[in-house]
C-alpha cells in the first residue's frame, strides 16, 4: 500500500525539528516529510527538503499544502513545537480518517513541561465552530482529495494570516472534522498565558490587519453554506409603554460584596431627561453584598432589589427576573457587579442610540482597568470590525459583541435570554442580528474591570472548553437558522425580509 502520509512542519532551525523528522521517517505510514520555512539559509535537515513560504498560515502555505500532497493523507503541524508522538499515534489517526471519512483528524493531547505530562482535551467540531480560535491541537491529518480540491478556491486569495483557516472552512465543507478523543501527543505549548489575558487578542488593535483577513474568510463560507444575511435589517418600531421608565439597568449579582457597591453608584449617578431604575438581581448572595444592596434600596427608590425565589438560576435567569417584572423599562441595559458606567452619560447615550438607529440593541465600546480603575492593556476595546452590512455575519466568528449591551425589553422578552452564566448575552445578540440593526457606540462608556475575583480570570482546561462548546452550539443553532430563514426566502421567489416577528413584537409588551 505504500506510505499514505505527506508531512509538513514549520521549521525555523529549532533542533527539536530533527527529532520529529526522524519519528515520522520511521514511522512506516510517512513518505515525504516538508519543512515550511519562512527564514532562509537554515540548517539542512536530512531526508525533509524546505520550502519557502511567506507566512506558516498564509494562503501560499495552504495551496502548497495541496499542490505538495499526492497521498491519501497530508499531516500538518499548526506550530513549529517539540512533539513527542504516542505509541501507533499515526495508525490511529489514519483509521479514523478511514472509517469517518474524515476531511481533518486531530485529537487530544498531553502539555509537555519537562518530564511532566498534562491532560489537555480538546473539544469536538460543530457546524458552528467557525470561531478562527479553535484549538484543534498542534497535529492535524488533512484528507488528500478534500486538500487538494480545496486548493483552486485558496488560489483566489491572498491571505497572510487567515490560509489556514480558509482552508480548515473549506476542507469542513468536503467532509466531516473529526475528534479522535485519545490522547495521542505531547507537545511543549507556546503561549502559557492565563485564560483572562488571551480571550481579548482577537480585539487588539495591533491584530487588525489579522481580523480584516479572517472576516473575509469567514464571510465567503457563509455565502458558500446558504448562512449569509444581506442588508438592510428590519428597524424597529417602539411602542408606548405606559406606566414604565424609559430604561433599566440591570445587575445580576451573587458575592460581590468588593464590588457591587461601586457598580450601583455609577447607576444612580446617571443624568438623563427620562425616567429610569436599577434592578439588583441578588442571587442568594452569603458574603454581605445583600445588605450592600439593601442599604441602596432602602435609600433609593430607583434600586430595585431582586432576590429570585429559585435556586436554579444562572445570570441569565437572573436578567430573566428583571426583564419580566412589572417595573421593567423599555430598554433594559446591562451592567455587571464589577463594572462601572464611565460617567453620568452612559444611560442617556444608549437610549439615544435606540431612539436614532432604531435598533433592538445596543452595544457600546469599555476601557479595560485594573480594580483600581487604572487603565490596563489592551485599553480600549471598541469592537471596530463591526459594520452594519457584516457585522451580524462576522458575529458568528467572535467570542463577544462587545459592553455594555442593553435591549429592547419587547423583542427580548420574545427570545428570553438562556439560563446560563456564560454565553448568555452572545445567545441573543446573534439571534437580534439576524433580524434587527444592532446600534454601536464606539466610545468608551462603560469600565471594565479586571481582578482575580473575575469568573473567566483563569479558567482551567474543562471550563474552557465547556465554554468554547457552549458558545459552538449557540453558532451551531444559529448557523441552521440563518440558512432556513435564507432558504425560506428563495423558495417564497423573494428576498430575505428580516424583522417581521419583530414588528410585530414592536407593539406588544408584558
Amino acid at each position: 500500500m505504500g506510505r499514505p502520509i505527506t508531512a509538513f512542519l514549520p521549521y525555523s532551525g529549532q533542533k527539536h525539528t530533527l527529532q520529529t523528522v526522524n519519528a515520522l521517517r520511521s514511522s512506516g505510514l510517512v513518505g515525504r516529510v516538508f519543512l515550511l520555512a519562512t527564514e532562509s539559509a537554515l540548517p539542512a535537515v536530512p531526508g525533509a527538503p524546505q520550502l519557502r513560504v511567506p507566512t506558516l498560515h498564509g494562503s501560499d502555505t495552504a495551496c502548497l499544502l495541496g499542490a505538495k500532497t499526492a497521498t491519501s493523507y497530508a499531516l500538518f503541524l499548526l506550530h513549529d513545537t517539540a512533539l513527542d508522538f504516542g505509541a501507533h499515534a499515526l495508525e490511529r489517526l489514519v483509521q479514523a480518517a478511514r472509517m469517518t471519512g474524515g476531511s481533518v483528524v486531530y485529537s487530544d493531547y498531553y502539555d509537555l513541561r519537562g518530564d511532566a505530562r498534562t491532560p489537555h482535551p480538546v473539544i469536538d467540531y460543530q457546524t458552528g465552530s467557525l470561531r478562527d480560535d479553535f484549538n484543534f491541537g498542534s497535529l492535524l491529518l488533512l484528507e488528500g482529495a478534500a486538500l487538494r480540491d480545496s486548493r483552486a478556491e485558496l488560489e483566489k486569495t491572498a491571505y497572510r494570516f487567515a490560509g489556514w483557516y480558509a482552508l480548515r472552512l473549506a476542507l469542513a465543507r468536503r467532509g466531516p472534522l473529526v475528534r479522535v478523543g485519545e490522547f495521542l501527543y505531547s507537545k511543549v505549548e507556546g503561549d502559557v498565558r492565563k485564560s483572562g489575558e488571551k480571550m481579548f487578542d482577537y480585539v487588539d488593535p495591533r491584530n487588525r490587519q489579522v481580523q480584516v483577513e479572517m472576516e473575509d474568510a469567514a464571510t465567503t463560507h457563509l455565502k458558500k453554506v446558504g448562512a449569509y444575511l444581506k442588508a438592510p435589517f428590519a428597524p424597529v418600531r417602539f411602542a408606548d409603554l405606559p406606566g414604565v421608565p424609559e430604561a433599566s439597568v440591570i445587575i445580576p449579582v451573587k458575592n460581590r460584596v468588593k464590588t457591587v457597591a461601586d457598580a450601583i453608584t455609577s447607576v444612580i449617578a446617571q443624568v438623563a431627561p427620562f425616567p429610569f431604575n436599577c434592578f439588583v438581581v441578588d442571587n442568594h448572595s452569603t458574603d454581605g453584598t445583600t445588605d450592600v444592596v439593601r442599604g441602596f434600596a432602602a435609600k433609593d427608590e430607583r434600586v430595585i432589589h431582586l432576590v429570585p425565589e429559585r435556586l436554579d438560576l444562572g445570570i441569565g435567569g437572573c436578567w430573566n427576573e428583571a426583564l419580566f417584572h412589572p417595573r421593567c423599562g423599555r430598554f433594559a441595559l446591562q451592567l455587571d457587579s464589577d463594572d462601572l458606567y464611565r460617567d453620568p452619560t452612559t444611560v442617556r447615550r444608549i437610549v439615544e442610540t435606540f431612539h436614532r438607529e432604531k435598533c433592538a440593541m445596543v452595544v457600546g465600546s469599555y476601557q479595560m482597568t485594573n480594580f483600581q480603575l487604572e487603565e490596563i492593556p489592551p485599553g480600549v476595546i471598541d469592537h471596530r470590525e463591526w459594520t452594519d452590512d457584516n457585522g451580524p455575519n462576522n458575529a458568528l466568528r467572535i467570542n463577544g459583541l462587545g459592553a455594555p449591551r442593553a435591549f429592547y425589553a419587547p423583542i427580548l422578552r420574545q427570545i428570553t435570554i438562556p439560563n446560563v452564566s456564560y454565553g448568555e448575552d452572545y445567545a441573543v445578540g446573534i439571534a437580534l442580528a439576524r433580524e434587527y440593526r444592532i446600534g454601536r457606540i464606539y466610545e468608551p462608556i462603560y469600565l471594565c474591570r479586571r481582578w482575580e475575583g473575575n469568573t473567566d480570570a483563569d479558567l482551567d482546561i474543562p471550563r474552557q472548553n465547556a465554554h468554547n462548546s457552549y458558545k459552538d452550539k449557540l453558532r451551531t443553532f444559529e448557523l441552521l437558522a440563518r440558512q432556513r430563514k435564507n432558504k425560506a426566502a428563495r423558495t417564497k421567489g423573494r428576498k430575505p425580509a428580516p424583522g417581521n416577528v419583530g414588528s410585530r413584537a414592536g407593539r406588544k409588551s408584558r
